[in-house]
């Protein structure tokens, strides 16, 4: 069981067979020291790449919130457009396919809240508030409250904690952002480990997949750092609380990271193979948490060689190599989500060093 069991329903038939060999691109060197019009061009190129490749609703979710926090507000407008135009009725954003999200298309949320504001087009807030409305009102949970994944399994996925609370809190509802991540916790997180598990089958009462995934992990801890961010003042204890979780989860990762600075797709496991987007994904954290003032500069050590790791991954096309690779997630290739996360990681060390 890998990250989007729908997906692989879809791809049983062996029609994505051979789809990454063509990304036969070798990765290229990039000096920690390039100076800032090189490494402009850099995510020039990788946001090119990103936005060349087919996206599901997750897909195009994180990939515009990377454009909305690297800052291209244009490009955040005409994505915000491609979002609505598949709508679901229920109020479900970016739907291309029938791959049964229930959170993933909320990671659209955001920008879509973004170009309501920016635009005062109505099309947006309209969006942004059915989307919403799915998630408080129709979204199928768990008896606690806790939201489902999958619209056609009764599971609850660490993939989730990224796609929904940020979206929540930014929308009006950081309680239940909060609500959604404790959740989320209480029924993945695994306390002696101090990693989350990535699947839970409610129906079954039982993990679908209790592997400590190196990316789901990576969305735990991105995912609470914009709900952190996100939060009113008048929410401190809860953002203390977060701000523990968060540290937590960067902990339990961070122990197992490899010399290279990457780490393995399970990243307790060394026979699964080495990954590229996790240590995008804590480096993200950490230059947040850093510039919060709610996370330690002693992290930063560890965000750079991470940091620099990824920018060893990234090839002649702008492709950042060996992350779980699109479609199946179950082998190193390339994929959105990587894609948008070295923009994400960039922007946060780019925000970090003002």
């Amino acid at each position: 069981m890998r990250r989007r069991q729908a997906l692989r329903d879809l791809l049983a038939g062996g029609a994505a067979s051979g789809a990454l060999a063509a990304f036969g691109a070798k990765p290229i060197a990039v000096s920690g020291q390039q100076p800032a019009t090189g490494r402009e061009a850099l995510i020039e190129k990788v946001k090119m790449s990103m936005l060349a490749m087919q996206r599901e609703a997750w897909e195009q979710g994180v990939a515009m919130q990377a454009i909305l926090e690297w800052g291209d507000r244009d490009m955040v407008v005409r994505m915000a457009r491609g979002a609505m135009l598949r709508i679901y009725e229920d109020g479900r954003l970016g739907m291309v396919s029938d791959n049964h999200g229930i959170t993933d298309p909320a990671a659209n949320g955001e920008g879509v809240l973004f170009a309501a504001k920016a635009t005062g087009d109505p099309l947006f807030k309209n969006g942004a508030g059915r989307m919403l409305g799915y998630l408080l009102k129709t979204a199928p949970r768990t008896t606690d409250g806790t939201l489902h994944h999958i619209d056609h399994k009764p599971q609850v996925w660490v993939d989730s904690m990224y796609m929904a609370p940020p979206f929540l809190a930014a929308a009006g509802e950081p309680a239940e952002a909060v609500k959604q991540i404790e959740g989320f916790r209480r029924i993945l997180w695994n306390k002696k480990a101090r990693l989350f598990s990535h699947i839970w089958d409610d129906g079954k009462k039982a993990f679908e997949r209790q592997a400590f995934w190196g990316v789901g992990n990576g969305w735990a801890a991105a995912g609470m750092t914009r709900v952190i961010r996100a939060l009113p003042d008048s929410m401190a204890s809860d953002r203390k609380r977060l701000v523990g979780y968060v540290r937590e989860v960067l902990d339990g990762c961070l122990r197992h990271r490899r010399p290279d600075g990457l780490f393995h797709d399970v990243v307790d496991d060394p026979k699964s193979f080495v990954e590229t987007n996790l240590s995008q994904m804590l480096s993200y954290t950490i230059f947040r948490g850093v510039k919060g003032a709610w996370l330690p500069k002693s992290y930063l050590k560890d965000a750079e060689i991470m940091r620099n790791a990824a920018l060893g991954k990234v090839d002649e096309l702008g492709y950042i190599r060996d992350v779980c690779g699109s479609p199946t997630f179950e082998k190193p290739g390339v994929a959105t989500e990587g894609q948008a996360f070295f923009i994400l990681m960039e922007a946060a060390a780019r925000d970090f060093a003002a």
